[in-house]
């Protein structure tokens, strides 16, 4: 089997086999394929896109790259959650443990921050001593006695994807559907999950800009999902502003402890409950969504969600009287008032925009190395739709100097857009998407 021949047939629109995509990833994976020569089998699939099928046996080549996690072992059903990633998106905070306080064990592998997204290993390194880096044997152990785990992807995990995202970004091979569908669920595959829920963002801060693409893409990971013997399903919701009000490590960390004792509610609460109820009726935990909805609202009421929270902080080395006294979370040392320089009513906030101020204060990275500040960043104070006067407050922000505050109050102002007429109102979950068959 010749590489040279495969890229040449996908060029021409040919459908490629399971033996030619299987020699593809392991050609990638063992290095003994070039990168330009993978590069442009990419780019043919940007161009000639890959059928249901072929996608499938794409991610499940990926997903055999190297090792998978074994969850039999763990009693009852395991579920994970993945997003599409966003600004203020803290939801695995707070709806990990509100699920798992019903006895939905959940094992998520999660990443870190790069550009203005965050990353949810950094927001939980806020807890002073908490730490990601899990052995297999450690992660399986929490998940069974805890009821949900927060670790670092080891690198034996999907290599293959790791190589091919690496060089998709930087020769504009991103934007593909079948090469983002399998990018997520070989990982999500090989966590080993029995129920995977997907957050498909849509809107300015996400990477799924429109709504036929969310859409798209929630099917294809839906039918992949469903193809590879997993019960899965994804839900496609708003990105047009940033989820929640705050933006930055702590205080997305603060804020989700808030929703956890019931004093924050709004797109994220709205959020965790859409997310968890599919969790909780996939798994076999809720007969319907109503009595989802209902269990996971009184894990808040009853104060079980947010003792599990702590509960998980302590088992990874974190200092659980956080959860309690939020004091103890990093604290910039400047706040600052971004004021209106108009009035009417919040027309529009550029999600991407909000999250790149954060990212220059010291929230996020620039590069893969970049130190991350974990108290800065920024809580809005008007979302879409409110009334707002000239000189009152638009967001508090949080930075290490006056200087870096002001700056930023500029940046931040220039993502608000303000009108004489409130807009209308949009929904926040746009759609839920189960597998076709």
């Amino acid at each position: 089997m010749l590489m040279t021949d495969i890229i040449a047939k996908k060029r021409d629109g040919g459908e490629l086999s399971a033996e030619e995509v299987a020699f593809f990833i392991k050609g990638v994976t063992d290095g003994s394929i070039p990168d330009y020569q993978t590069a442009a089998l990419l780019m043919a699939i940007v161009w000639r896109g890959m059928s249901r099928r072929e996608t499938l046996d794409l991610t499940l080549a990926m997903m055999r790259s190297g090792e998978t996690l074994d969850l039999s072992g763990i009693s009852g059903v395991k579920a994970d959650k993945h997003s599409t990633g966003g600004v203020g998106d803290k939801t695995s905070l707070a709806l990990l443990p509100m699920v798992a306080a019903q006895g939905v064990r959940m094992a998520k592998m999660s990443g870190r921050g790069l550009g203005h997204t965050g990353g949810t290993l950094d927001k939980l390194e806020s807890f002073p001593g908490f730490s990601s880096a899990l052995s297999e044997e450690q992660f399986l152990a929490q998940v069974e006695r805890v009821g949900f785990a927060i670790a670092g992807q080891t690198a034996d995990l999907d290599p293959a994807d790791k190589k091919l995202y690496a060089l998709r970004d930087v020769t504009g091979t991103v934007q593909s559907i079948p090469l983002i569908v399998s990018s997520i669920m070989s990982k999500k595959l090989a966590a080993g999950a029995d129920v995977i829920v997907l957050d498909v963002k849509t809107g300015s801060g996400a990477f799924m800009k429109t709504e036929a693409d969310a859409l798209e893409l929630a099917r294809e990971m839906a039918e992949v999902g469903r193809l590879a013997g997993k019960r899965t399903v994804a839900c496609i919701t708003d990105m047009d502003q940033p989820l929640g009000r705050a933006v930055g490590n702590a205080l997305e960390v603060k804020e989700a402890i808030a929703l956890l004792k019931g004093e924050f509610g709004g797109d994220l609460l709205e959020l965790c409950l859409t997310l968890g109820a599919c969790i909780l009726t996939e798994a076999g935990a809720a007969a319907d969504d109503a009595e989802a909805r209902a269990k996971l609202e009184r894990g808040i009421a009853d104060g079980s969600a947010l003792a599990k929270l702590a509960e998980f902080v302590a088992a990874q080395g974190g200092d659980a009287r956080a959860v309690y006294d939020v004091s103890l979370l990093p604290d910039a040392p400047v706040k600052y008032e971004a004021l209106s320089e108009a009035s009417g009513y919040v027309r529009r906030i550029d999600a991407e925009g909000v999250g790149l101020v954060s990212m220059h204060l010291g929230g996020g990275r620039e590069t893969a190395d970049s130190a991350v500040d974990l108290a800065v960043g920024v809580t809005l104070n008007k979302k879409r739709g409110d009334a707002v006067a000239a000189g009152e407050s638009l967001a508090t922000i949080h930075a290490r100097s006056e200087a870096a505050a002001e700056a930023a109050a500029v940046l931040l102002r220039r993502a608000y857009s303000i009108g004489p007429e409130r807009p209308e109102d949009v929904p926040f979950v746009k759609a839920v998407v189960r597998a076709e068959g």
